[in-house]
C-alpha cells in the first residue's frame, strides 16, 4: 500500500520544477518541515467529469490544455507564477489565473478509477430527505437555520478535510516538537493538533472541526480526527464521519495532502483525495467575513420583506 501511495504521489506532479533533488527541510528534532504559507488552489474538479470515466491522469499536454481552459491563460508557464496584486477587484477575487496553482497530473482530486465519491447508503438518502423536509418553508427563519458557512463560523472548504475555494485558497503551517497548526485564510481559523500520539477526547464531546491527533510516520504526518457533530456534515456526512489525513513534504515547494474520509452512516465505502499544497510569499491576509456578519442580516431582512409583501398580495386576493 505504501509503495502504491508513493507512486501515486509521483504521477500527480507533472511539472520539471517538482522532479528536483533538492533536500526536504526538517526540524530541529529530525521532523519533515511543513512550515510556511501554502495554497490548495486548482485546476481540477473533486470529481471526475463524466466525459474523463475511467481516465485518472492526463498527460501532460492535456493537463497544460485543461489547465487553460480553466484559467483562461495562454501559456502552461503562467502557473506558479504569483501576480502581485492579492486581488483583482475587477474579479471580485474570483480570477484563479491570479494565484499560484501546483500543477498535477490528475483528472479528479478523487483518488481511484472512477474519481467519484461513493454513493450514499440508504439510511443516508432518507436522512437527507428528512431533512430536507424539516427545513422546507423554514430555510430563512432565523440564523440558526442557515449553515454554518453563511453564519460566518465555518467554512466547508476549510475542513478538515481540507479542499480547493473558490478563492484565498491559502494556508499558514507552523509547527513545534509536539504540535502543528494550520490557520487558514478563510475565514482565519487555527486547527492546532498534537502530534504526540494522544488519545481522541472523550466520544461525548463533539466539535464542529472533529477532535484531530497526529502523528509522524516516517516522512509522513498522518492526523487522525474523529469526534464531529451533525452540524458539520462534509459532504453529508454524520457525527461518526472518521477522517485520516496525509501531509507529505514533497521537496521545498510541495506538500502532499491526502485524505480518506470513511462513514458507513453516509457512504457505501470510504474515499481518497489528494490535493497538491504549493509553497507561496504570503502573507495571510484577513478575511473579515461578511464585514462583521452583515451579510446574514440582510439576507434575513430579505427574508421577511419577501414575506411581507406575499402577505400583502394574499391579502388583495382575498378582498
Amino acid at each position: 500500500m505504501e509503495t502504491l501511495r508513493n507512486l501515486i504521489a509521483l504521477a500527480t506532479l507533472s511539472m520539471a520544477a517538482f522532479c528536483q533533488t533538492a533536500a526536504v527541510p526538517h526540524t530541529p528534532d529530525g521532523k519533515p518541515d511543513l512550515q510556511g504559507i501554502w495554497t490548495s488552489a486548482s485546476v481540477v474538479p473533486l470529481e471526475r467529469p463524466a466525459e474523463l470515466k475511467g481516465k485518472e491522469f492526463y498527460t501532460p499536454e492535456e493537463a497544460a490544455e485543461n489547465a487553460k481552459k480553466v484559467l483562461g491563460i495562454s501559456s502552461w508557464e503562467r502557473l506558479g507564477v504569483q501576480a502581485r496584486e492579492h486581488y483583482n477587484m475587477s474579479q471580485y477575487g474570483l480570477d484563479l489565473s491570479q494565484v499560484k496553482v501546483a500543477s498535477t497530473l490528475r483528472t479528479s482530486l478523487i483518488v481511484g478509477p472512477d474519481g467519484r465519491i461513493p454513493p450514499l447508503t440508504p439510511e443516508a438518502k432518507q436522512r437527507q430527505s428528512e431533512r430536507a423536509a424539516r427545513n422546507r418553508g423554514h430555510q430563512f427563519d432565523g440564523p440558526e437555520n442557515r449553515p454554518l458557512q453563511e453564519q460566518c463560523l465555518l467554512f466547508s472548504t476549510e475542513g478538515p478535510p481540507m479542499l480547493p475555494a473558490a478563492y484565498n485558497s491559502n494556508m499558514q503551517i507552523v509547527q513545534d516538537r509536539g504540535h502543528v497548526a494550520i490557520l487558514q485564510e478563510v475565514i482565519h481559523s487555527a486547527r492546532v493538533i498534537p502530534t504526540g500520539n494522544s488519545p481522541h477526547l472523550a466520544p461525548e464531546i463533539r466539535q464542529w472541526s472533529g477532535d484531530s491527533r497526529g502523528r509522524w510516520e516516517g516522512e509522513t504526518l498522518v492526523v487522525d480526527t474523529t469526534n464531529f457533530t451533525d452540524r458539520t456534515a462534509f459532504r453529508g456526512s454524520t457525527e461518526n464521519l472518521h477522517l485520516i489525513e496525509r501531509f507529505t513534504r514533497l521537496d521545498p515547494d510541495t506538500i502532499l495532502y491526502e485524505f480518506t474520509a470513511d462513514d458507513p452512516h453516509t457512504w457505501t465505502r470510504p474515499w481518497t483525495a489528494q490535493i497538491t499544497l504549493a509553497r507561496i510569499e504570503g502573507p495571510i491576509f484577513e478575511f473579515a467575513c461578511h464585514e462583521g456578519n452583515l451579510g446574514i442580516a440582510n439576507t434575513l431582512s430579505g427574508a421577511r420583506a419577501a414575506e411581507k409583501t406575499a402577505e400583502e398580495a394574499a391579502r388583495k386576493v382575498s378582498k
